[in-house]
Formats: C-alpha cells, structure tokens, sequence
C-alpha cells in the first residue's frame, strides 16, 4: 500500500492592511487606531503642508520685532506690539473663516495683551496674559467644545511642536523650487536691515530725543535677542499653523450617554435643589436679621461670621457647575414633561447657587469692611462674579436645551472678567479703600508701600491724612522708561504725580507711626 501525502488545505485569504510585525519570535497582530491615534495622526500630518512664503517672512519679522521689543526693556509698549504682531501670520486664515466668533475671542486675547503697556501691577499682567494666551489658542483653533477649549493649552503645545517641521520643511522646498526669488528677499531684507542700521545710528548721534525712541543695540544683548526672537517666531508661525489647520478635536464632543429614568435623576437633584435652597433662607435671615441675628444664633460677631466661609462657598460654586454639566448630559429628554421636569430642577439648581453667589459675595464684602481689601480678596471676588455670569449663560442655554455655543461663551466670560479687574485698577482701588474706610484693624501701610507705581496717583489723592499721604509717596518708587519700547502708562502717571510732590515735606514710613495688621 504505498502512503500518500495529505492534500494542503488552502490558505486563508490575506487580510487588508500592514503586514503582521514580528516582536520576540510572534507575530504581533495589527490593531485599529484607537480614537486618540485618529485623531492625532491627521494632525500631525498637517505638518507635510507646504509653508508660505508670506508666513515665513511674517514670522521673521515678527521674531525680530520680538528679539529688539523685549531683550532689555522693561515690560510695557513693546510687549504689546509684539502680542499683537505674533497674529500677523495667522491673522488672513482667521478673516477667511468669516466667524465673528473667533474674531471677538482672538480680539479679546489681543487686548488683554495689551495690559502689559496699561498696569504696572505685575499679578495683573501675568493674570491677563495667561487668559489671553488661553483665549487666543481658542479663537485660533476655533475651539466649540467644552474638552477642547479646557485642553487649549495642550493644543498649543501640539501646535507649537507641529509647527517647528512644517516651517523646516518649507525652508528647503521654498530654497529648492524658488531659490532665485528667496534669494532676492533676503538680499532686500539685507539692504533694508544695513541701511536702517545707518541712517539710524546717524541720527540717534544727532538728536538725544530721537536716540530716546530707538531700541539699544547692545552686543552683550545679541545672544538673548537671537533666542527670544527665535522663540517669537515660532510662536508666530504656530499660530499661522494652528489657523491653517486647526485640530479635529476642536469639535469634539463627549461620548453620548443614554438618558437617566426619570427617577433615578430626579431624586439627587431635587434633594440638591433643596438643600442649597435652605442654604440661601438662612442667608436671607441672617443679613435681614443683621448683627444681633448672627450673635444670638452663631456667637460670632460680624466680621467673624463674614469671614468664616467664603473659600468653601467659592468651592460649593464651582462643584455645583461641575454637577449642572454632568446631570444636563444624563436628563431624561424622551417626552416633553421630561423635558419641562428637567429645565425645572437645573434652572432651580442654577438660581439657588446664584443665591449661594450672592451671599459669598456679601460675606467678602463685610470682610473687607472690616479687615480692609487685598489684591487677593479682589481676585477672587472677580472669579466669583465670573463663576455667576456662568450660571446665567447656563439659564439661557437650558430654556431651549442647546449650549453649543456656551463652551465659547464661558471662555469669553473669563476674558472680560479678567480685563475688567485690569481696567478697575486694582491697586489704586486698595488703596482707596483702606484709606477711607473705618477698618477694625491697623492700617497695614507696609502692605501699602509695597503696591505698584498703579497706586501712586490714588497716593497723592489721600485726604485728611497728610503724614501718611507724604510716606507713602516718599516710599514709592518708579523705574524710569528709557524708550518707547519701556514705556507703560501706569508708570508713566507715576512718574507725573512724584515729579509734582515737593521733597522737602515728605515724610519717612515709621513703623512706630502706624501698626502693620496681618496680611
């Protein structure tokens, strides 16, 4: 019987795609992206894109704008130039969208940029910068989410790492396909660059006024200059990037989620509902019942009460948003009483936690009646008034159940609120206060000394109190702006009023004159 050999089964048709890998003698079978690779890949792949060659100059420009504006100089004007000449790149892809929102919100990080030539204030221009900053990758990246516009700092980083092989990339293509004309730009930048350098030198010898207003060119400043607009123009050209081709997250939205029952989400939410109104009666009893109210039934006097909660109020706020977000996803929608059921328990929700607004706001208010205002009990009156323009936003979004638009919205809220606390002068406005009121404690006039030159007009506007008026003004001390690049107009108001105070009746800060108070 002679042994035959056993028919080979057909192999199994070849899969599309990438063939397998091998790792360690296996094969590694090829998985699907997940939905952070899908996402990610065209992103990243955005970097093959060719760069302009207006982009390219933009960025140049703006990076040696950059380099001379803040390589030596004090923050003020030339700051602001170079915030606003970082969008001169990504300003023609923003126009050609054609939405207004992003215009506003770009506009918004533009003028919160500006704080930097307005208020001397050093926490107030790095507050206004980051939100512009925040803003700005917003606007840019056209951002309608709520994960994309919190995960705008990330964008940027994204963007900024994106950007550095799409502006290598088309450095070689342009020096390839166009080397006769990149030549001819950069011999006019040459001339240009040689003979601005002359004629400016020959006439800043000639006139000191006109020396004033040049920027200084200093070689042990070069090395700095050459980082810092290296830097800025980077900055430029990943904005231009981020407006050409914004991410896809920028659209995101949240896994949907099926609907809670109507009970299930009723009963929390109601129980809320309730408590954070009982929370506001007793609120409305005690500031109508006043001070003898508050010793009766808390044996605490006012300002003790006034002071005692409001971190944990500014907390109950902020969670409270938090849980309005996620019980709007989870509301029963099915029928139209679920619908109207819903609107009813978040609207009551958001009104009571505007009540829990207002009696933090007033609880700060009588503790800076007593203790006197600071620039932190300022900031985060501000962040308060801020969460509760929130909460109206969200009464808006909720009488028609669509909030699309509310992600931008609140992003545009934190922008004003902060360039409103810019324009309120913030240590002018303490200054004012403490010098007015009738505090329950020590003026702390070191507190007060230590403020910007913001505060040196509201200084010389004290009245009925001459010796301190003259030692605040005899400690204050305002740098000089040497150019216009220096210039600030804080600064400047500073400098107008102490060059009006006569030296010979100023008197020296005494510790031993007024006691300072805790800060």
């Amino acid at each position: 019987m002679t042994d035959s050999a056993a028919p080979t089964p057909p192999s199994p048709p070849a899969l599309p795609g990438p063939p397998p890998t091998w790792v360690a003698g296996r094969s590694a079978v090829p998985t699907v992206p997940g939905r952070v690779l899908r996402v990610l890949e065209p992103f990243w792949a955005e970097r093959r894109r060719p760069v302009t060659l207006p982009t390219l100059i933009a960025s140049g420009v703006v990076g040696v704008l950059g380099g001379v504006l803040l390589v030596g100089h004090q923050p003020g004007l030339g700051a602001a130039l170079v915030g606003l000449a970082v969008w001169a790149a990504a300003a023609p892809a923003l126009v050609r969208r054609r939405n207004a929102d992003d215009l506003v919100t770009a506009a918004l990080s533009i003028v919160l940029f500006a704080v930097v030539a307005v208020r001397d204030a050093g926490w107030v221009v790095v507050l206004c910068a980051l939100v512009a900053m925040w803003t700005g990758v917003v606007a840019v990246t056209s951002s309608r989410s709520a994960p994309a516009a919190a995960l705008a700092p990330l964008t940027w980083a994204a963007g900024t790492a994106r950007a550095l092989p799409w502006v290598a990339k088309g450095v070689g293509a342009l020096a390839g396909s166009r080397r006769g004309q990149l030549l001819v730009v950069l011999r006019t930048a040459a001339i240009t660059l040689a003979l601005l350098l002359v004629f400016g030198l020959l006439f800043a010898s000639a006139d000191r006024v006109f020396a004033s207003l040049m920027p200084r060119f200093e070689p042990d400043m070069l090395p700095g200059q050459v980082v810092v607009g290296t830097l800025v123009a980077v900055v430029a050209a990943a904005l231009a990037h981020l407006a050409l081709a914004p991410p896809s997250w920028s659209d995101a939205r949240l896994a949907p989620r099926g609907p809670a029952s109507r009970g299930e989400w009723l009963v929390p939410v109601l129980a809320l509902d309730a408590l954070v109104l009982l929370f506001v009666m007793v609120q409305v009893g005690a500031l109508l019942g006043g001070h003898q109210h508050v010793l009766a039934t808390a044996g605490l006097s006012y300002s003790q009460y006034a002071r005692e909660g409001f971190a944990q109020l500014l907390v109950v706020t902020a969670l409270t948003l938090v849980v309005v977000a996620v019980a709007a996803r989870r509301a029963p929608r099915a029928t139209a009483t679920d619908q109207l059921v819903s609107r009813l328990a978040l609207g009551a929700l958001c009104i009571g936690t505007l009540g829990v607004v207002a009696s933090a706001l007033r609880r700060m208010d009588l503790y800076v009646d007593a203790f006197g205002l600071t620039r932190l009990r300022l900031f985060v009156t501000v962040v308060e008034i801020a969460l509760a323009a929130v909460f109206v936003l969200l009464l808006v979004a909720g009488v028609r159940w669509r909030g699309r638009w509310l992600p931008r919205a609140a992003v545009q809220v934190v922008a004003v609120a902060m360039l409103g606390l810019a324009l309120v002068n913030p240590d002018a406005q303490i200054v004012r206060h403490n010098t007015t009121a009738e505090l329950a404690t020590d003026l702390d006039v070191d507190y007060l000394a230590g403020l910007s030159a913001d505060a040196v007009p509201a200084f010389a506007r004290i009245s009925g109190q001459p010796a301190l008026r003259s030692c605040l003004l005899a400690s204050a001390y305002v740098p000089p702006d040497p150019g216009l690049a220096d210039w600030n107009l804080g600064r400047e108001r500073a400098t107008q009023v102490l060059a009006t105070q006569d030296p010979g009746t100023s008197t020296a800060c005494r510790r031993d004159r007024w006691t300072s108070v805790r800060p």
